[in-house]
């Protein structure tokens, strides 16, 4: 069968504790599988959004045994490709959109301006990108003050920017990402929705944490995965109940298939909610799972 891009669902996921079971809780053993079955279904588009750069997230895919998206938007969206086969192609117009928020001004730049705070620890090279200059945060820091101080030094540099802030649970740091100004996941995936025509009533994205938060308050259908933190899930739902343009925000809590909600479980949960078609691909006995 084949199916128009903008007829499928474009279901978009952040990896790590969404799709990814590295977190503390509990993971169903039925969820991945069912995910891939999902995933191969003529009417499903995959799109993996994350904070991970290209190898990290190929790596992700391998260790475990995720579907191999048909998109993936890393670098916390500074970055986006289309996956054909073996070939990730790079998307050059949104490294064009994107570039120009930052003029002549290189990664580099904003590092050397932000070399003086020392709450901020870089984060490893291979965590760094072109658009991307990241940071570690000690919990004990008051981010308040800290983000102040680095919004005065961009502002000076004369550049449009993002600044992303979330918490990694797992090594219980912050990290803080400095971006160019549409460079976030909510604009990659809105730039993704255009190139292929895609509705909003078809699209759906899935999170655990901080960064996550644009888009889980924007206008899109978003599925909050029941190992979200309780602060996540608070700050994600203040947000809503504020913007009346936002979109519908699903809690996943644990019943589909006897799974408990957590990770990919949460993620099928919610596009199961969204789009009830789903249910009977996930449990057609006549495929593989």
């Amino acid at each position: 069968m084949i199916v128009a891009d903008e007829q499928r669902i474009l279901l978009c996921s952040d990896l790590d504790r969404t799709l990814i079971p590295n977190g503390a809780a509990e993971e169903s053993l039925a969820a991945r599988p069912l995910l891939r079955r999902l995933a191969a279904r003529p009417e499903v588009l995959l799109c993996y959004v994350s904070g991970r750069h290209q190898s990290l997230i190929r790596s992700a895919i391998t260790t475990y045994q995720l579907p191999v998206p048909d998109f993936a938007i890393g670098d916390v969206g500074a970055s986006l490709y289309r996956i054909q086969g073996e070939q990730w192609l790079p998307c050059d117009s949104w490294q064009q959109a994107i570039a120009s928020d930052w003029g002549d001004m290189q990664r580099g730049d904003i590092a050397a301006s932000l070399g003086d705070l020392p709450q901020l620890r870089a984060q490893e090279a291979d965590k760094q990108g072109e658009y991307k200059q990241s940071y570690y945060v000690s919990v004990d820091v008051d981010l308040r003050p800290l983000l102040q101080a680095v919004e005065e030094r961009l502002c000076h540099l004369g550049i449009a920017y993002s600044l992303i802030s979330s918490h990694d649970e797992v090594n219980d740091v912050h990290l803080l990402d400095v971006l160019p100004q549409r460079a976030t996941k909510l604009g990659a995936i809105r730039f993704l929705m255009t190139v292929l025509g895609c509705a909003r009533e078809r699209v759906i994205f899935a999170g655990d944490s901080g960064n996550d938060l644009p888009v889980l308050s924007s206008e899109l259908q978003a599925i909050l995965v029941a190992n979200a933190a309780d602060d996540i899930r608070a700050e994600a739902l203040a947000a809503v109940a504020h913007d009346t343009a936002a979109g519908h925000l699903y809690l996943a809590q644990g019943g589909l298939l006897g799974m408990n909600g957590n990770y990919s479980a949460g993620v099928l949960e919610g596009v199961v909610n969204a789009f009830p078609e789903t249910l009977a691909w996930l449990t057609d006995d006549s495929e593989e799972t």
